[in-house]
């Protein structure tokens, strides 16, 4: 087992990396499987556009069984991750600190079952140990009894994605490790605990295949989420010894930050370190451009060997025969690319090869270049099993086959576009039909070879890419309609998220930054008040505003459109310093998009105004969760002072917060948990004009009474309180940990008696108390 992991695949089958001297820590949380099989392939930003109800808590590789243990250890273990994300790496590392007496030491067996090579006997009947034979002919020596009996087993399923198994959990099971059946019985027999109960079972998987798993007998659901920020910094300069070349390259990364956004996954991380340590090291470059077609394309051409390679006369045959025969099987390799996209496979075997003319007998096909973006793996039986370094690779040669069809009038292969059969296709009709494609694809499989395609057509592409097309076009009046085509295409209704933002980065993809900089006009100026963003800008507008590294002091939604939209316009709040929602029509569910940014390792949110909203018990409740975070820095749950429309001043009696949010008791209950949380950072809170009445306070109480509570403003305007509560507000204010210096009791039902409690407490030593208001009362 330590054979097995101690090695990772870094572009070149013959000199593996080894897994200790480049392994960065992954970000692994706890997941949720609700909606996992409708997400998007599509690459997020830190999940801005994912409502998410569980906190972020990490989670290493190494304690994955002992967070299932916690609960539920009859269960499995089900991990997601989109392709390249490091799921693989991750079930390495906990194999290899295991298997070297590191961790997990409870444990006396692993087992790792890639699904690539249990495909290889899906059609076979066998028992448990036959089948475990076949990939550790080691057991035959070992007692059968005590192994499956005495000992303590752990099974990693790998690639639940790759699977072509029916997985059919409804059918017959077997109980004893005796009793033969299909792999499919044993498997989905092993993961609902019939079969080896106490054994523990970890399966791995992209998100398009998670649901396969039915809910009930999964304990622990976690998500690969890659590198954080800090990780690609740590990743970069284990990888990059020279520390100067390192810095170097990590700052021109950062200078596109959806290339550096693109880092968190770690196969991305090897591409990008590859492309930029030859154009920014070697060729000493200092301005290169960095859509991601061009990063693609350098990817491409260094691996081909063609660029800046000095041959003398007498190599110039052996170099010339050198690149036909490398042209031809990148060739191969885009159709075959395009095909198995089709069919959402990223895993080939030999007879699909053979389809797109690869002869896999022959080793000069998987020499050089091609051991680098291609893997060949030996499966069961000397059996062959291929796939693409990383899916986007895959995704970046299809669309090259697609534009290579397309300058070779070769309207076969192109008829995938098209409903019905098209002679003389153009290439804006192409491309349109591509973008129809792609924006109706349930988990954007598409979305990335769209923006490949987009970018491939640029003239200045077609002529990096002379090495590997014959000829190039004038595409630039082609280009022109398409970019129109995407602009009116964000307009239409029903357009999902993720298809808006995909269209925007095909924008940036084909050089148009018009859109971009139409946006970045609307954040810099305040000339155009209450302007009104299309729904489709307004999404943009977000991603822009997540995709930046600078952060907006304030944002007030009311700026840019209306009503309608200003929901759309809720994760915006992770990019700004001050955040101006009130009155916007937020409920339960925008609680939950703002408590995922307060819980966010890049929050930057330190005020927010969330007055006159309906979010009720329910969002204070998710938002209380997001105030405990340790990345949450938010002091002011609040902003300025209305306006009165009268006198059109600050007046101090109009002051909300809170205010007006349908809130009850069970509120303060959420938020007296916050208070005490060591993370807090609030010093400034507003209830006003919720029914919290004299048990909210009386909640509230052990939060305001807390060492951790940093509350210096509270206010309780029109919250149906009587002297009651003064009476807790006097505890509060004698208490040594209050820092309570401003408490506004303005039009509740309070009367002299409850003056007279309050003032116990102002009389204390430990009262800081600078500013009390009754205003509006009717006092002796």
């Amino acid at each position: 087992m330590k054979k097995k992991a101690k090695c990772i695949f870094e572009g070149n089958n013959e000199n593996d990396t080894d897994l200790k001297t480049v392994y960065t820590e992954l970000f692994i949380t706890e997941g949720d499987m609700k909606d996992v099989n409708h997400e998007h392939e599509i690459l997020k930003i830190d999940n801005a556009f994912r409502n998410k109800k569980t906190q972020d808590k990490p989670i290493k590789c190494n304690d994955i069984f002992t967070e299932l243990r916690k609960n539920y250890e009859e269960k499995i273990v089900l991990t997601k991750g989109v392709a390249g994300i490091g799921k693989t790496v991750s079930v390495q590392k906990f194999i290899l600190d295991w298997a070297e007496g590191n961790t997990n030491q409870d444990i006396d067996c692993v087992f790792l079952l890639p699904f690539r090579e249990i495909n290889m006997i899906k059609d076979k009947e066998v028992n448990l140990h036959e089948f475990l034979l076949k990939f550790y002919p080691e057991l035959k020596n070992l007692e059968n009894a005590k192994l499956y009996k005495e000992c303590k087993l752990a099974f990693i399923v790998d690639g639940l994605d790759e699977s072509r198994l029916p997985l059919n959990f409804k059918s017959e099971t077997v109980d004893t490790v005796e009793e033969r059946a299909s792999v499919d019985v044993l498997f989905t027999s092993l993961v609902k605990g019939k079969l080896l109960p106490s054994a523990l079972v970890w399966v791995t998987s992209r998100p398009a295949a998670a649901t396969q798993i039915p809910p009930r007998c999964v304990g622990l659901f976690t998500e690969v989420r890659g590198f954080t920020d800090q990780q690609k910094e740590q990743y970069f300069r284990k990888r990059i010894t020279d520390e100067t070349q390192a810095s170097r390259i990590i700052s021109h990364i950062k200078t596109s930050r959806s290339l550096y956004i693109m880092c968190h996954i770690p196969v991305f991380c090897w591409i990008a370190v590859t492309v930029l340590q030859d154009i920014l090291i070697e060729n000493n470059a200092e301005n290169i451009t960095t859509t991601l077609t061009e990063m693609y394309i350098h990817f491409l051409l260094i691996q081909m060997d063609i660029k800046n390679q000095k041959y003398d006369e007498q190599e110039e045959t052996e170099r010339t025969e050198h690149l036909q025969l490398n042209r031809k099987m990148i060739l191969k390799l885009a159709k075959l690319a395009f095909e198995q996209l089709k069919k959402e496979n990223i895993v080939f075997y030999e007879k699909d090869l053979k389809e797109c003319g690869i002869d896999v007998s022959k080793d000069t096909e998987f020499t050089g270049m091609i051991a680098e973006i291609f893997k060949m793996e030996d499966g069961l039986y000397k059996t062959k099993v291929f796939c693409f370094v990383h899916l986007s690779v895959q995704e970046f040669l299809a669309a090259v086959h697609v534009f290579i069809c397309y300058l070779n009038k070769n309207m076969q292969e192109l008829q995938f576009f098209f409903d019905k059969p098209k002679e003389n296709i153009t290439l804006h009709e192409l491309l349109q039909k591509a973008v129809d494609k792609a924006r109706w694809s349930q988990r954007g499989h598409l979305d990335l070879f769209l923006r490949f395609l987009m970018g491939i057509s640029l003239e200045s592409s077609q002529k990096l890419l002379q090495g590997l097309i014959t000829h190039t076009e004038d595409t630039t009046e082609s280009i022109r309609q398409t970019t129109e085509y995407i602009k009116r295409d964000q307009n239409k209704y029903g357009i999902s998220d993720e298809a808006l933002v995909n269209l925007f980065y095909c924008l940036l993809e084909l050089k148009d930054n018009s859109l971009y900089e139409k946006i970045q006009s609307y954040l810099r100026s305040d000339a155009h008040p209450g302007r009104d963003l299309s729904s489709s800008m307004c999404t943009v507008l977000t991603y822009i505003l997540l995709m930046s590294e600078k952060v907006l002091d304030e944002f007030n939604p009311k700026r840019f459109t209306s009503p309608s939209n200003y929901k759309r316009l809720v994760p915006a709040v992770r990019g700004c310093i001050k955040a101006l929602f009130d009155g916007c029509g937020l409920d339960e569910a925008c609680c939950e998009t703002v408590s995922s940014a307060l819980q966010s390792s890049n929050s930057h949110l330190r005020e927010l105004d969330l007055s006159n909203n309906d979010l009720q018990d329910s969002g204070v409740k998710l938002l209380s969760d997001g105030l405990k975070s340790s990345h949450c820095r938010l002091n002011i749950l609040s902003t300025v002072a209305y306006q009165c429309q009268k006198c059109q001043k600050c007046c101090l009696f109009c002051l909300h917060r809170l205010c007006g949010c349908n809130l009850t008791a069970q509120s303060c209950e959420s938020l007296s948990s916050a208070l005490q949380s060591s993370n807090t950072h609030l010093n400034v809170l507003d209830l006003s004009k919720n029914d919290l009445q004299d048990s909210g306070v009386k909640l509230l109480f052990e939060g305001l009474n807390s060492p951790n509570s940093k509350l210096e403003i509270l206010r309780f305007s029109t919250c149906n309180l009587t002297d009651q509560s003064c009476g807790s507000l006097s505890s509060v204010l004698q208490s040594p940990n209050s820092v309570l210096r401003q408490l506004d009791l303005s039009n509740n039902d309070l009367q002299d008696s409850g003056v007279k409690l309050l003032s116990e407490g102002l009389k204390s030593s430990n009262c800081q108390l600078e500013i009390l208001r009754f205003e509006f009362q009717i006092l002796d």
